[in-house]
């Protein structure tokens, strides 16, 4: 992270002298990277952090992508994702390449030791559930919608709330039921080629490493690490690391977790994404804007509740697009995503570089009337291939491709419409026919707010959105249902006032 904090105790200068209650020295380790020119963090350990031994490999972490020569839309379901594991061994990766990877986990079990990723920093985005995280470097309480950056190289182990019931007897966090999903479930992002995760570097000053007014969050978002911090134990403890591609096993006879205090500019935190400020525009802006983290050749972002362009012929949903350099993954948190259909929670579509790609049909057209969107999504963009494994196979929606084909505006087909928006017969009442006999799915409505196209939408009036409830209570969201009624009620409203939908 770009901005220096401290936490616990430390000596006043750096590589002094700083003994223990009994008079022992304290083990100074300074954690840096980029061969120490870039961002570390000097710790202060009990015991010698070089005290390990048992060492041996466990299991392989060797990621298996098929189909790496077909080149095609995909839509994979995780929403029927079994438990399995704990934190580290539930993890299922869908998509990766050479520089990072994406998985989901739906834990069954509570981690039973700590553990290092020495490959690769990893970004979690906690769908559902809540718990903590004691890392070396303090302790981390997260929950539905936080993000969680860990750094390469730091211990931890993560321990999840028990979910649970309320009174009428379903999740209160409004998840699966508990059955499904016994603790969470959490999107991971982690990277392979060694670089670290961190804000856009547009956002952040050059000269300081501070924030920028335009950043669309800054410091005070961010929750750092606080105590408790150190852990003073003596036995055997299992530390499991991730590195070469393997899962390899140490044990320490004191505990990890042994640190006193800590300063520097490398440590975990979670930023959660109801704090991220969307950046809005008179018409549609670009997916840069919704950047939240970046590593080298890959960015990740973040799609939220906010109000839409308020030009008066502006198009809402996003435009047909080809990111020649990039592949994109979405991740479908919750909400409506307005240029998308059948898509649901948890689902994830992959659209590959060199296919353009944009609004499903009939989107465009639903979407006019709408001042105000309560998707939430998390997508990530690389700048090589992503290539599906064979658990993205095998709940991939081969008709996905397909989505794109029918009827992109009504009533052409029809002949009742044509392409410049003018009706055969000439009159507005039939493109109003012709609109209103268009009835798109109810996944497709932005969640219009009642005004009509061509008006200016109502700045000074708060929509009633979607915001998480970070406390685990379900999140209130506007009914698909109510919002494809609405749109179609306008339309009938207006045909019968000769007015164009």
């Amino acid at each position: 992270m770009p901005f220096y904090t401290k936490l616990g105790s430390m000596p006043r200068q750096r590589h002094v002298q700083f003994r223990r209650p009994d008079g022992a020295l304290y083990s100074e380790e300074v954690f840096g990277t980029e061969g120490f020119s870039g961002p570390t963090t000097t710790m202060y350990h009990i015991h010698p952090p070089t005290q390990v031994d048992g060492w041996k490999t466990l299991y392989s972490t060797k990621v298996e992508f098929v189909e790496q020569h077909v080149m095609r839309m995909r839509h994979v379901k995780t929403g029927g994702q079994k438990p399995a594991g704990d934190w580290v061994t539930g993890r299922v990766v869908y998509f990766g390449n050479s520089d990072c990877e994406m998985a989901v986990c739906v834990p069954r079990e509570q981690m039973e030791y700590h553990f290092k990723n020495g490959q690769g920093d990893e970004c979690f985005f906690v769908h559902f559930g809540s718990g903590v995280c004691h890392t070396m470097l303090g302790t981390l309480r997260f929950g539905p919608k936080d993000y969680l950056v860990i750094p390469k190289g730091v211990i931890y182990k993560v321990i999840w709330n028990e979910r649970i019931n309320g009174r009428d007897g379903t999740p209160a966090d409004g998840g699966p039921p508990i059955g499904d999903m016994p603790y969470g479930k959490f999107l991971l992002i982690e990277t392979t080629n060694g670089s670290h995760i961190g804000p856009p570097p547009r956002y952040v000053s050059k000269m300081h490493g501070q924030f920028l007014e335009h950043a669309p969050y800054c410091e005070r978002d961010l929750k750092l690490p606080e105590l408790p911090l150190t852990w003073d134990e003596r036995g055997e403890f299992e530390v499991r690391i991730k590195a070469r591609d393997c899962v390899h096993s140490y044990v320490y006879h004191y505990h990890p977790l042994d640190v006193v205090g800590w300063d520097g500019c490398y440590y975990p935190f979670v930023f959660n994404i109801d704090d991220f400020s969307p950046i809005t525009g008179k018409l549609h802006m670009p997916p840069p804007i919704h950047q939240t983290f970046e590593a080298h050749n890959f960015v990740i972002c973040s799609f939220c509740p906010r109000m839409l362009d308020w030009h008066p012929k502006a198009i809402k949903v996003p435009y047909n697009h080809s990111n020649l350099d990039s592949d994109e993954v979405l991740y479908y948190v919750e909400g409506n995503f307005g240029s998308r259909k059948g898509i649901e929670v948890g689902s994830m579509t992959a659209h590959p570089q060199g296919i353009p790609h944009g609004p499903h049909p009939g989107t465009i057209e639903a979407s006019l009337s709408a001042t105000y969107t309560g998707e939430l999504a998390v997508m990530c963009d690389t700048f090589r291939p992503l290539l599906p494994t064979r658990a993205a196979l095998e709940t991939d929606d081969s008709r996905y491709p397909a989505s794109w084909q029918g009827e992109h505006f009504p009533g052409l087909s029809s002949g009742a419409m044509h392409l410049n928006g003018v009706s055969a017969a000439g009159s507005a009442a039939a493109q109003a026919a012709a609109a209103a006999a268009h009835k798109p799915e109810a996944s497709n409505v932005w969640a219009p707010q009642g005004t009509t196209p061509g008006s200016a939408p109502e700045h000074t009036t708060k929509p009633k959105t979607a915001a998480g409830i970070r406390d685990g209570r379900k999140a209130a969201s506007i009914p698909a249902a109510r919002a494809s009624g609405s749109s179609k009620a306008t339309s009938r409203r207006r045909a019968k006032r000769g007015k164009k939908p």
